[in-house]
């Protein structure tokens, strides 16, 4: 080697580069103005001849191999950087012409480091991750990854034999801000990467891109490269109605259909000529399925999806719940393109989704975020704090700013990126109290001796409140199963600033009341009415979700008493019937709206072929006329959330299981009669209170034979009479179906009609007095009476 070359050799550095544990190769690597000339440094292993090309010039220098794990290096007589490519001959004979991946700045910059170290990155995932674009014209991807502790990282993968030696990746700042990039000339998408991290006592690991867009289908685990912004909308139309009516979103119907991609609609799996299963071929395409669902939700009048996580995660079973991929659609179903092309299509026919989120935890898989620099840098270090022990799974260290910005920029990128109405958080119960699941000595106190999680509450506020000022009109809805107070209540007032609320209580108070037999029902009446106690302490979601349908616990119709499937069937729609008509949002999952016999599992498509048999083809119908109704009437949804919407006629009739209320709108000719008979027993002759004096149309009966019942229904409306009843002046006498719920259309009697009334009604008490008073007999004279009489005589 040139002796004066051979001087300005860093070997140390070399060395370094060498044992690939340089955490700033750019400092070697690449091209370096210096009093000499430009010295241009490469390492390439496997390469026996390298030579540098000027691009203005087309001349080439060849340069010296200064260690023969493939490190070259020359000197060229410049005073100036000019573009330059590599003219590689490999020991195999091949050669190649690359451009040098070290020849290009950073994308992060300062001001991008100092707000990801605040936690306050919002757009991080413009920055992070595998990004195809061009610099200086060299087309390529430039990657970038949070690894704050580890020693070295690379990128890795087919388009360098997986060699962490070759693409060295920079470190941009130290603690906090350990960021690691490089942009790669040549990479393009469909290329499939990971990162080989080296930890600081020296092991390697090859980790998935925890900002990756796209992942290889299960059971591989590698990143793809992918671009998500080449995708052409066609919702504006879409998204401008839904920031319109942002401020209006809680007196408009929410009908929520919750969907497990996978298993809506299930393909056998295909073989190939030896026999062998054809991995992946039992899924529908994401487009194929938007077609198809969009189809069902608009003719079962459903306002909303919400799809089980399709985040990308390992195991089927964990129905998308164990993320490993929180930026990437899940390649089950097809590309990121193919998902855009879902949710547009959603849009495109009316139709919102919403997507359930999972930031409480995450799996333990060595290639995924678990000590993924050879650190716990997602999770807390102490297990107590960052390992949930029934799940199996690691608790996230909201209080890291790297951590918490990676969730919240989450959050917002699927609204932004994918057009996402809403989001469904996960399990936020076990997020806000740090003994959720754990065992006394198996949890650690707040800094105030409290089980509260003060992080995980900071964490959720600041989630929220940026989340509604970013996503236009976009929902937050919380998973969460116990008392604590003001989940929907604003920021600004200590609340948590969700705008929904799962009601779990009332979806297990009532359940167990449904599953009482009829007869013992009575006992268990409170279950039914509890819920209006706490209806509007929250903004409340009522729920038939996937959880109540799996792990024996039967479907929906399985729950329901009965020696008859019509019997269940009957117990059923008055279940359905019931919850439309409480106060509050709605969601059922699916399957439920056709009676399902069996449990859902994730490896079966729903039992679709059911629909042939009258019992769930009646079950379907009336789930849709139900929704008809719901979004028909406005006092079905306008005021779910103010008590005003709502009126108990009789909520007293444990011993016959039946409850009777109002929902009321500002118009009082929107008002709906519910009457709820949860026993077998009919009444031909049932009367009851009624808000107000009118006309009584029954509009819906879950006993009609349309909908497999026995028919007793009430074909004619009813006209309301002065007989007080139910603490109510007027009242009304109907047939009252067994095992059923009737609602009643309610038209106010008109103001002139019922003063006519009223007038007619004195007048004729006053004649029925006056005749009575004519007919009573006459009192017998007195002496003092005949005395006055006999002296007005003799006067006259």
């Amino acid at each position: 080697m040139d002796r004066q070359l051979y001087d300005m050799m860093d070997w140390a550095g070399i060395e370094e580069l060498i044992y690939s544990e340089a955490s700033r190769p750019h400092d070697l690597l690449g091209a370096h103005v210096t009093e000499q000339g430009v010295l241009v440094q490469a390492l390439i292993p496997t390469a026996e001849k390298v030579e540098v090309k000027l691009l203005s010039s087309g001349k080439t220098y060849p340069m010296e191999m200064a260690d023969e794990e493939g490190f070259f290096a020359v000197l060229l007589p410049r005073k100036t950087v000019m573009p330059y490519t590599f003219l590689v001959t490999y020991d195999n004979g091949t050669t190649e012409e690359v451009y040098d991946p070290y020849a290009y700045a950073s994308q992060i910059t300062e001001e991008d480091l100092k707000k990801f170290e605040a936690g306050i990155h919002y757009q991080i995932y413009e920055k992070m991750g595998a990004h195809p674009m061009t610099i200086n014209g060299v087309s390529g991807v430039y990657f970038a990854v949070w690894a704050p502790c580890a020693m070295r990282v690379s990128v890795v993968g087919n388009f360098n034999m997986w060699d962490g030696r070759r693409h060295q990746m920079r470190r941009l700042g130290d603690g906090e801000r350990g960021i690691f990039d490089l942009f790669i000339p040549g990479m393009k998408v469909g290329d499939v990467y990971k990162y080989e991290i080296k930890f600081r006592n020296g092991d390697p690991a090859l980790k998935t891109d925890p900002y990756a867009n796209y992942a290889e289908l299960r059971p591989n685990t590698a990143s793809i490269v992918w671009d998500i912004n080449q995708y052409q909308w066609n919702d504006e139309k879409w998204m401008k109605e839904r920031a319109k009516n942002a401020k209006t979103q809680k007196e408009s119907p929410m009908f929520i259909y919750e969907v497990h991609l996978g298993s809506w609609m299930h393909k056998e799996i295909a073989v190939d000529e030896d026999g062998k299963a054809i991995v992946g071929s039992e899924f529908y395409n994401y487009r194929e399925i938007a077609h198809n669902l969009a189809k069902y939700v608009k003719e079962m009048g459903y306002t909303h999806v919400e799809l089980l996580p399709v985040m990308e995660h390992p195991l089927d079973a964990s129905w998308g719940y164990q993320v490993t991929g929180y930026y990437a659609p899940t390649s089950r179903y097809g590309t990121p393109d193919d998902f855009m092309y879902f949710m547009d299509y959603m849009h495109g026919q009316g139709i919102g989704v919403i997507l359930d989120w999972v930031p409480a935890h995450f799996p333990r898989d060595a290639w995924g975020m678990a000590q993924f620099d050879g650190t716990c840098v997602y999770e807390h270090r102490d297990p107590r704090q960052g390992a949930h022990p029934h799940w199996g799974t690691l608790i996230y260290n909201y209080g890291r700013p790297g951590v918490s910005n990676f969730l919240i920029a989450n959050a917002l990128f699927w609204a932004e990126k994918y057009h996402a109405d809403g989001i469904r958080m996960d399990a936020v119960a076990s997020m806000l109290y740090l003994d959720y699941g754990k065992n006394p000595g198996e949890w650690v106190a707040n800094i105030y001796g409290g089980h509260e999680n003060l992080e995980a509450v900071e964490f959720l506020k600041h989630l929220n409140s940026v989340f509604k000022g970013r996503t236009n009109g976009a929902i937050l809805i919380a998973e969460e199963s116990t008392a604590w107070p003001k989940i929907t209540s604003d920021v600004k007032d200590d609340g948590l600033g969700f705008d929904y609320k799962w009601n779990m209580g009332w979806m297990n108070d009532f359940t167990s009341y449904m599953q009482c037999d009829p007869y013992f029902r009575n006992h268990n009446y409170g279950k039914l009415t509890f819920s209006m106690l706490y209806a509007y302490s929250e903004n409340f979601v009522l729920v038939f979700s996937h959880d109540e349908v799996v792990h024996g616990k039967g479907s929906m119709i399985g729950k329901m008493p009965g020696a008859s499937l019509e019997a269940k069937a009957a117990n059923l729609r008055t279940a359905y019937g019931f919850m439309m008509g409480h106060p509050g949002k709605k969601l059922l999952f699916m399957g439920q709206d056709i009676a399902q016999v069996n449990e859902w599992n994730e490896n079966k498509s729903i039992e679709w072929e059911l629909l042939q048999y009258p019992l769930h083809e009646t079950m379907r119908q009336y789930v849709k006329d139900l929704s008809a109704i719901y979004q028909k009437y406005p006092s079905m949804y306008t005021m779910d959330y103010q008590p005003e919407g709502f009126q108990w006629i009789n909520c007293s009739y444990n011993e016959k299981n039946i409850v009777i209320f109002v929902r009321k709108s500002k118009k009082p000719e929107e008002t709906l009669l519910f009457v709820c008979n949860f026993a077998p027993v009919a009444d031909e002759a049932f009367t009851m209170g009624v808000p107000f004096a009118g006309k009584f149309k029954e509009i819906l009966n879950s006993d009609d034979v349309k909908y497999g019942g026995s028919g007793m229904v009430n074909p004619r409306a009813k006209s309301s009479k002065e007989v007080a009843w139910d603490d109510k002046e007027n009242s009304i006498t109907i047939k009252l179906a067994p095992m059923a719920v009737q609602i009643f259309e309610c038209t106010p009697a008109p103001e002139k009609k019922k003063a006519a009334k009223k007038a007619t009604v004195k007048k004729t008490e006053k004649a029925e007095t006056v005749k009575k008073a004519e007919k009573a007999p006459k009192p017998a004279k007195t002496k003092k009476t005949v005395k006055k009489e006999t002296e007005k005589k003799t006067e006259e």
